[in-house]
């Protein structure tokens, strides 16, 4: 899969890209990433990518030009890109089903704003669509990106190296992972959960579903809408809310 990322920070970019799972998938040319400075595409003696906004207020405004050259070498370079991300406060939320949904394209292109904001006209003429990792604002989009990249890539086959840790994590099937544990089995007197020590696989699946679904159901029940449960775990469901009843007469 490859990526192209348009910024005015190439290193913030290129040390996420060079190290962990994404430096591996790089170095194995599973992923093709390509950092562009915003400033190469720059005309003028001092690189300016910004400027002040028209109507006046505060802050700089990233320049339309530099974006579409930055597009029109991509293009030319690496090909057409089949989406055009700008990294947005104002975006669609990402989520795991977009990360799944961008995974399917073979060349994304992400672009980060940084100070005020970008003019208009990148997200009009530009982008294809806005995405935004959280209800918060950060300095500039770098950071965006890089989640963004990273939770797209793992979905990428070959990135990471086992499956089942991609399909088993949180989001996946919309539940929440259920906790873990490693040695030593016990410290300062806290103890991991004697299941998962006791060698009955049987027992060990059903208490990862219970505790996922518990944890689910008390950190995000909105995932539980449309979560993908099977019959044991909708069984599992029906005895938590049986038990939440039996607790709500009781005080009563």
């Amino acid at each position: 899969m490859k990526f192209d990322i348009v910024t005015i920070f190439p290193p913030v970019i290129r040390e996420v890209t060079s190290t962990g799972v994404l430096g591996r998938a790089v170095a194995q040319r599973v992923l093709d990433v390509a950092v562009h400075d915003l400033r190469d595409f720059t005309t003028d003696r001092h690189r300016s990518v910004d400027d002040e906004p028209y109507g006046g207020g505060p802050g700089m405004v990233l320049k339309l030009e530099p974006f579409v050259r930055a597009l029109d070498h991509i293009r030319r370079d690496r090909g057409e890109p089949r989406a055009v991300v700008l990294t947005s406060p104002q975006g669609v939320a990402f989520t795991h089903r977009q990360a799944v949904r961008l995974s399917a394209l073979d060349h994304v292109v992400l672009l980060c704003g940084r100070y005020e904001g970008v003019d208009e006209r990148v997200r009009e003429r530009l982008a294809t669509e806005e995405l935004s990792i959280g209800d918060y604002v950060l300095s500039g989009g770098e950071l965006p990106a890089c989640v963004i990249l990273d939770a797209v890539a793992r979905q990428v086959p070959g990135v990471v190296g086992d499956r089942d840790c991609v399909d088993g994590d949180s989001f996946v099937r919309r539940l929440l992972d259920y906790p873990h544990y490693t040695r030593p089995a016990e410290l300062d007197e806290h103890r991991v959960p004697e299941v998962l020590t006791s060698g009955n696989h049987a027992a060990i699946r059903n208490w990862r579903k219970r505790e996922a679904l518990r944890r689910t159901r008390e950190r995000r029940p909105d995932l539980l809408v449309d979560a993908s449960l099977d019959d044991e775990e909708r069984a599992i469901l029906r005895e938590f809310d049986q038990a939440d009843r039996q607790k709500t007469e009781v005080g009563a």
